[in-house]
């Protein structure tokens, strides 16, 4: 038997920037790690989000957001957002985030970003603690050379990965391909 929580084997998990904009006026910046794409037709992105947590709220009074995927330099950055409430603070102030207009939606995208969906709430399914968001995506940008239609060139560019707490892997540049 596993004593750890049970989520953890399925770390490390692409971690994403939910910016979102919230009743008190402010865009709210929240890291999430419990992601996934959902469907080809509709384009959707589903993301875990905790009821008690601001983001909820902003959600629930805004629906639309974008899901920004920072480069790994930004690690300390990202563990910083998810150490302060939106609701005490306004975080990108206070961590010095550079807010930029999105394309398709009036949330701005996190400057720097290597990749940015634009999105609006599709649907919403409460599960336990969480709300699992299913974002349709209206909008996916990716930084010059950042990407290919296969996704991140990860000879240039990484992404975090989220294990536990503080702790974020890199992804290793050399591909292993399986036997046909």
């Amino acid at each position: 038997m596993y004593e750890g929580k049970f989520y953890r084997l399925l770390h490390p998990r692409p971690t994403v920037i939910i910016a979102s904009r919230c009743p008190n006026g402010r865009v709210n910046l929240m890291p999430a790690s419990w992601n996934t794409p959902v469907s080809e037709e509709p384009p959707t992105i589903a993301v875990a989000v905790e009821r008690e947590a601001y983001t909820h709220q902003c959600l629930q009074h805004h629906r639309y957001a974008t899901l920004n995927v920072l480069p790994i330099d930004a690690a300390d950055l990202i563990y910083k957002l998810g150490t302060v409430s939106g609701r005490d603070v306004d975080k990108a102030s206070q961590f010095g985030v550079k807010l930029e207009p999105s394309t398709k939606v009036d949330v701005p995208r996190v400057a720097g970003a290597l990749a940015v969906y634009e999105v609006e709430v599709y649907k919403e399914v409460e599960v336990g603690e969480v709300t699992l968001y299913i974002f349709h995506v209206l909008e996916t940008w990716a930084a010059p050379g950042a990407a290919d239609q296969w996704g991140f060139d990860f000879k240039k560019v990484n992404i975090p990965l989220h294990g536990a707490g503080r702790a974020f892997y890199r992804v290793d540049p050399k591909p292993v391909f399986a036997k046909k």
